[in-house]
Parts: structure tokens; C-alpha cells; sequence
């Protein structure tokens, strides 16, 4: 798992160590990591480290002081140094005078001259800040065009939540320290890669984590040699309809990819889906559907009276339920079909839907936001995104960076819903299958588009699809421990 913690959380954790180290030493331990990753990636960009140059953007409070320090050492390894002050009144004294030490050069200002870097590190804004660039910082921002280096997280950016409410900094890579923070995940696009450097913080058992592809890959249900189609779980789906059959053929299908030992359709577009996946058994209705261990309910499958019937059958039952899609338009209507259901019940909601569900744009606090819905109704939600959030009643929160966009296309969340079903009838609780389930979601979608390609080209649902039972095997693969 990878632990993620709040600003508050961190500068808690910070106290102690402020109080028993000497004046300064927690900086530096801090700067000390940052130098040797910019020094790394000087060495991967450019060949070497020796000449090479690099500015800091400095700005008032302690994130300027560890750029100040980090720069000190660079130079001290025959970096060229030039830092910009935005703030000279208020910029960290020791660190710029081991920065001037060095032999480090100082500019000030918006207009100071940036050189010519290789790099460049943020250390504008830390923690502490919220809201976006003030304007002097965002035009001095907008003249840099080498890769930067975010200290701790990008200025700009919220730390908790991950949003920009204006100009903010896009970094290529972050250094965090001593801990993840909700940004690094929630905030991708502007973090780049994140590099964790440990400065010994004694940190509290973390709410919010995201499960690493070895953990899920060890725990992914796979048959053992006393296995039957029924013991590997067996997953009910009502999904697509006359007008929508390819969110029956896509949910089903996924589910089936994910290694379901039985998948039964009980949806209305049984010939397609039987078409394309022959081993689903298909039935006339969810009276016929026979023993399931969780369903699948609500991709394509109608918002008429037919629909909320069968919508309130499957959640009558004393089963685990996926509610998606249409089924989640039902449920917006009248919240009392799913809320304190006894049995576990996971919503997987984009935020359109988790808006009508709740009234509330979850877009200001993604994880505040899941987390209140899924306490207050009582159940597990999953909120789509590039960074989904999974959150239980008990405040437990999963998160999934998908590490790119390739999955946002039209019937991928029909091939989650799959996936995630089929695990939920394994006997796993709506959290831990939906953080696995999207996991794998994501690994599919970026092996169809072409993983680590920025030029891939968008991708189908259909092939994403393809893709799943390739994302688990990787999973799998790399549960195995190297010899």
C-alpha cells in the first residue's frame, strides 16, 4: 500500500523532529534528497552533472529554503546555480546564505534574467499554500520553458484536494517530502513522476492509500487445483438493453476477462452478448438468473418502470450489487433503494452522476466528497476520474492514478463494471474490488492506447476490453517475487 496524508497530518508529524533536531538539520535533510534527484536527472537528461545549470524559483516560506539548500549542493558538485527571489524581504536567510556560500548567483524579481537552464526547481509555494499563482509568480512561471522540479508539490496547486483554481506549475517530476500527499495522486498531470525522499517523520495510520500492482496482483482470485466454475465466484449482469446492447456485451464481457468462473447474463440483449461471449449463460430475466454470488446492475439497461423494478429486485436480494450507469439514474430519483442497504452495495458514479445523486459537484474535494456520500448513505462508492477515488462508510479511501486518460471513452465504464463485479463475487469487500478493479481498468486502457506513448491514439471501449485479461496477467506477474 501507499500511504497518502494531509498537509495537517505532515506538518504534526514535523513538530517533534523540529523540536529535537538542531535549527535547520530537517531542511537539510530534505534538500539533501532533492539535490541528489535533480542531480539524477541532470545526469539522465543532459549526460552529466558538472556545467550543467540550474535555477531556482524561490519562494518565502520554507519550500524556498529547501530549493536555497538543494541549490547550495549543487553547486558544491560544479552545478551552475542562479536563484530568483520573488520575495527578497522574506526569502530563507540561512539557506540563502549557504546558497551565496556556494557561490550561487541571486537575481530578483519577475524580470530577473532565468538564464539558460537545464532544469529549473519550484520552491515557490509549500504546504501551507492554497489557491492558485499570484500574478508575479505565474509570469515568471510562464517564461520557463526547461523541465522543472516541484519541491514537495507544484505551486499552485491545492495539497489535499489536487485542485488548480488558476495558473499553477507543471512539473516533470515531484519530490516529496517525508510523505505522499493527496495531490501527488489527485493532481498527476501537474506532479509528472513523484519521487519520495524520507526525512524520518513518525507518521499516523493513513485513511487514504492505493493499493501498489504486486499487493493486488498476489490477492487477484485465480483458480487452485479445487476449483470449480462455481467456488471461483459467479457474477449475475443486467446490463444493456434493445436500444444500448453493447453495455450488455462490454460489462459481460469484462466480467468474463476478469476471470469470473461463471458469468450469467440476465439482460435483454442476450443474443449479442452471446454472439461475442459464448461461454456467458444467458437467461430470460433476473427471476431465471439462478444462484450469483453479486450483481452487476444498471449499464444501458433503461430508467423506465421495467428498469426500477428490476433495479429494486436485485437490491431486495441479501446480495453484494454494483449499482451503474442508468441504475444510478434510478437510484438519484429515490436514494432509499440503496441507503443503509445491509448487504455490501458499491455506486460507481463519474462526476454527472455523483452531482445527481448528491446535488453537489464532488470536483472541489474529490475525496471529501466520496467520503461524505459513502457515510451518509451508508455504502461503498466508487468516483470515476483519471484519479479514481473508492470510499467505504467507515472513512477508508482507495485511490487509483490511471497514469494517463486513455480509459475516458464512451462504454468504459460498462468494462469496469464488469471487472469490478466479477471480484465482488469472489467474496471481496466492494473497497478492495474496486480499488483492484481499477486498477486493472487502467493498466488495460493503457496497454490498448499504447503504455508510455504520448502520441497514442484514442481508444475504443472494445479494445480496452481486449486488454483486461492481459492487465491482470501483468498484475499477476508481478506479484511474483524475483529469484
Amino acid at each position: 500500500m501507499r500511504d497518502y496524508f494531509t498537509a495537517d497530518q505532515v506538518r504534526a508529524a514535523e513538530a517533534p523532529l523540529l523540536a529535537a533536531l538542531p535549527e535547520g538539520a530537517l531542511m537539510r535533510r530534505a534538500a539533501h534528497g532533492l539535490s541528489v534527484v535533480a542531480a539524477a536527472e541532470l545526469r539522465s537528461r543532459t549526460g552529466g552533472v558538472a556545467g550543467r545549470r540550474v535555477t531556482l524559483l524561490v519562494g518565502s516560506g520554507d519550500n524556498g529554503g529547501d530549493a536555497l539548500w538543494a541549490g547550495a549542493m549543487l553547486r558544491r558538485r560544479g552545478v551552475v546555480v542562479r536563484a530568483v527571489l520573488l520575495d527578497p524581504g522574506r526569502v530563507h536567510a540561512a539557506g540563502l546564505a549557504a546558497l551565496r556560500s556556494a557561490g550561487g548567483r541571486i537575481d530578483s524579481g519577475v524580470e530577473a534574467d532565468l538564464g539558460d537552464p537545464d532544469l529549473v526547481l519550484d520552491g515557490i509555494v509549500g504546504i501551507s499554500g492554497r489557491g492558485p499563482l499570484r500574478p508575479p509568480a505565474a509570469a515568471l512561471v510562464a517564461r520557463v520553458s526547461a523541465p522543472i522540479i516541484a519541491v514537495d508539490l507544484p505551486s499552485g496547486v491545492d495539497p489535499d484536494t489536487g485542485v488548480t483554481a488558476g495558473p499553477a506549475v507543471t512539473a516533470s517530476v515531484t519530490v516529496a517530502f517525508g510523505a505522499l500527499k493527496p495531490v501527488h495522486a489527485l493532481a498527476a498531470a501537474h506532479c509528472g513522476r513523484v519521487e519520495l525522499v524520507d526525512i524520518g517523520l513518525g507518521l499516523p495510520q493513513a485513511s487514504v492509500q492505493a493499493m501498489g500492482a504486486p499487493e493486488i496482483g498476489a490477492r487477484w482470485p485465480m483458480p487452485g487445483p479445487g476449483d470449480d466454475k462455481y467456488s471461483q465466484g459467479v457474477v449475475g449482469v443486467i446490463a444493456g438493453s434493445a436500444r444500448y446492447p453493447g453495455a450488455g456485451v462490454l460489462c459481460a464481457g469484462a466480467a468474463v476477462a476478469a476471470t469470473s468462473g461463471m458469468v450469467r447474463y440476465a439482460g435483454t440483449a442476450a443474443p449479442q452478448v452471446l454472439s461475442r461471449w459464448p461461454e456467458v449463460v444467458a437467461v430470460d430475466g433476473f427471476g431465471a438468473a439462478g444462484r450469483v454470488q453479486a450483481w452487476v446492475v444498471g449499464p444501458g439497461m433503461g430508467v423506465d418502470a421495467e428498469a426500477l423494478a428490476v433495479l429494486r429486485a436485485v437490491l431486495g436480494t441479501d446480495l453484494p450489487v454494483l449499482v451503474d450507469a442508468d441504475a444510478l439514474t434510478l437510484v438519484a430519483a429515490d436514494p432509499r433503494l440503496v441507503m443503509g442497504r445491509a448487504a455490501p452495495t458499491l455506486l460507481t458514479p463519474h462526476a454527472g452522476e455523483f452531482a445527481r445523486l448528491t446535488g453537489r459537484d464532488p470536483a472541489a474535494d474529490r475525496v471529501a466528497m466520496t467520503r461524505a456520500l459513502a457515510a451518509e448513505w451508508g455504502i461503498s462508492v466508487l468516483l470515476k476520474g483519471r484519479c479514481t477515488v473508492v470510499a467505504d462508510p467507515d472513512g477508508s479511501v482507495l485511490l487509483n492514478e490511471a497514469g494517463g486518460s486513455a480509459a475516458a471513452t464512451a462504454g468504459a465504464g460498462d468494462v469496469l463494471s464488469g471487472v469490478v463485479g466479477a471480484l465482488m463475487s469472489t467474496g471481496l469487500v466492494p473497497l478492495t474490488a474496486a480499488g483492484m478493479g481499477a486498477r486493472a481498468h487502467s493498466l488495460a486502457a493503457n496497454l490498448a492506447a499504447g503504455e508510455g506513448s504520448v502520441t497514442a491514439a484514442p481508444i475504443s471501449a472494445d479494445a480496452l476490453l481486449s486488454q483486461v485479461r492481459a492487465a491482470v496477467r501483468v498484475l499477476r506477474a508481478q506479484a511474483v517475487p524475483e529469484m
